[in-house]
């Protein structure tokens, strides 16, 4: 079964357009911040929208230490 569904999927992404792709990639990172969002909020509390941002990219990002530092930094400059 999951074989025909795994088929099917890959079928209907073939026939996708480039810029539907793009499109869908885009609405996946939009549902995927979005979800990160209400868990920080969840856990921090309310905080000003670019608090909020930041503490997202950290979560997202926060695995690379490059990207990390420059998050930690960036964040001591934003109010809560």
């Amino acid at each position: 079964m999951s074989l025909i569904v795994e088929q099917q999927y890959n079928s209907r992404m073939d026939a996708l357009s480039p810029q539907e792709r793009i499109a869908r990639c885009a609405a996946m990172l939009k549902w995927t911040r979005d979800l990160l969002a209400r868990q920080v909020t969840a856990e921090l509390g309310p905080l000003s929208d670019e608090r909020l941002k930041w503490e997202v990219a950290r979560r997202m990002y926060g695995s690379d230490p490059t990207a990390k530092a420059i998050i930690d930094q960036r964040l001591k400059d934003v109010p809560r």
